[in-house]
């Protein structure tokens, strides 16, 4: 620690840690109510994973985005003319260069500045953050910090017998690494995990040259392609309908319905060759990839249980096969690293690789002035949510809408710790409600006649969440009208036979609960 004193900063001063996605939504929203924010990013240009340069992205060349264009947006820009469905990663980081540049956030960002340490600042007023950069160090103290580094980027390495002896030529590498097929044509490849990225990674081998494609897993996912009836699968899975019905129907029938709708669009893995998932799609996971199931049904990819060992090149797996492979490549996710906490904050969050607590994903009562942004593992498109969540830490931080109380937050922290060893991976359709209904900007779909089909079952586009509330947009019943048309998804206002039955049913169950 620096032997110097602190420079402590104005109250309105906002300490962002990271300027990717989560770091952009945090300081635009703040600069709005009012705060100065500051944002430290640890590379030497914004955008977090979709920055390929820096060292923390795990971004691969050519590599698109699984979410549309709509979604993967913030509802104060769109994206360029001429922009794909499906974005390239290149494309996004210039989306987000242009939101930075109109919220003005440009000239607050602190490139090539490492935060080193968070802790509480002498007496207890305060955060106290270290940080290097250019060779300098700076100890400040804010009266408010937000942690917006990303859950992404601190790769999950499995424990497998013999790993480290593995000596095919192309050698071990985690997802984070990949740069692309090229050094693996014409070889034999193990592609470790079920996750997005790891079956995104098996078909571009598949699709590249590889000789041959093994994916092993521990328990095989329902996988959604991006497209389903040439709609983004992103539009029709993640509605404010399925969030709606998910709080008042019982949870195995909210898997269900899930499981109907993925099963109906894209079939169920053991179809064409691979494992069986699990009945309840949320004990098996939800995954996506445009050709996976395609190139398992035609034999270009093969599945094989979970790795049993490693032995040279031999790769043996729990079934007792095995196979001579070239490369190996470990999709297996992420852990959740934060290491420039001090230990008493890690200890009041009871951090560890996989949890983190805190009162809907972002407080917690013994941490005041400290918040957490974007650190949730979702399934779907995630700007929206962020810039949700943004807004309520910023409406709540400025007095817009009520902070919660410390009886919330203990509630908060209770159900959090409940949750514990189930499956953390939470629906972007629930996440999106949450933190809308805290931010005071979920419409009522029966306020909004003519929109109450877009509203119900189409996308869960930014621009739904400017129609009430504080920031609220005259043309955003227009701009959801249009987003919930996009790609032929709701060609017309009026709702089916069936989708008013639907809707009937849950808004009676929503309305008893709240007599």
């Amino acid at each position: 620690m620096s032997n110097r004193d602190p420079v402590v900063m104005s109250p309105r001063e906002v300490a962002v840690i990271g300027a990717g996605p989560a770091g952009l939504a945090a300081g635009a929203w703040l600069a709005r109510q009012g705060f100065e924010p500051l944002l430290f990013e640890a590379a030497d240009g914004l955008g977090g994973q979709w920055n390929a340069t820096s060292p923390m992205s795990g971004v691969w060349p050519g590599m698109r985005t699984n979410t549309s264009r709509i979604l993967t947006a913030f509802a104060d820009l769109d994206h360029a003319p001429g922009t794909p469905v499906f974005p390239a990663q290149e494309e996004v980081l210039g989306y987000l260069h242009r939101y930075a540049a109109q919220a003005g956030l440009l000239p607050r960002i602190r490139f090539g500045t490492r935060v080193e340490h968070l802790s509480r600042a002498p007496g207890g007023q305060g955060w106290l953050l270290r940080s290097r950069g250019g060779g300098q160090e700076r100890v400040e103290v804010f009266a408010r910090v937000v942690v917006a580094t990303g859950r992404y980027n601190a790769p999950q390495l499995p424990d497998i017998a013999g790993l480290g002896s593995f000596a095919g030529e192309a050698g071990v590498l985690h997802s984070f690494g990949y740069a692309g097929p090229a050094g693996y044509r014409d070889r034999s490849v193990v592609v470790a995990g079920c996750s997005i990225s790891a079956l995104e990674i098996a078909s571009e081998l598949a699709l590249a040259g590889a000789r041959r494609v093994t994916v092993t897993l521990r328990r095989q996912r329902y996988v959604l392609q991006k497209l389903t009836a040439g709609v983004p699968t992103d539009h029709v899975a993640f509605t404010r309908f399925a969030a709606l019905a998910g709080t008042v129907m019982p949870p195995a029938a909210v898997a269900q319905g899930l499981r109907n709708l993925v099963v109906s669009s894209a079939g169920s893995p053991e179809q064409v060759g691979a494992p069986a998932p699990d009945a309840d799609i949320f004990a098996a996971g939800l995954t996506q990839s445009q050709h996976y199931l395609g190139l398992v049904a035609e034999g270009r990819i093969r599945v094989r249980p979970w790795i049993a060992g490693v032995a040279g090149r031999e790769v043996r797996f729990a079934d007792g096969s095995a196979e001579a492979a070239d490369g190996l490549i470990l999709g297996t996710g992420y852990r959740l690293s934060l290491p420039f906490l001090a230990p008493e904050i890690a200890q009041a969050l009871e951090l560890d690789d996989r949890h983190i607590g805190l009162h809907d994903h972002t407080f917690h009562p013994e941490l005041d002035g400290l918040a957490f942004l974007g650190l949730f593992d979702q399934v779907g498109p995630l700007f929206p949510v962020l810039e949700l969540q943004a807004r309520w830490l910023a409406y709540a931080w400025s007095g817009v809408v009520l902070q919660p109380s410390a009886a919330a937050m203990q509630a908060g922290l209770a159900a959090c710790r409940a949750r514990r060893g189930s499956p953390q991976a939470v629906p972007m359709h629930a996440m999106a409600l949450l933190f809308a209904r805290n931010a005071g900007v979920e419409p009522d779909p029966d306020r909004w006649p003519e929109l109450c089909r877009a509203l119900l079952f189409g996308p869960l586009s930014p621009a739904s969440f400017r129609l009430v509330g504080p920031d609220r947009r005259a043309d955003a019943a227009a701009r959801t009208m249009t987003d919930a048309a996009a790609f032929g998804c709701l060609a017309s206002p009026s709702m089916t036979d069936e989708e008013a039955a639907r809707w009937e049913a849950v808004r009676a169950d929503l309305c008893a609960n709240a007599a």
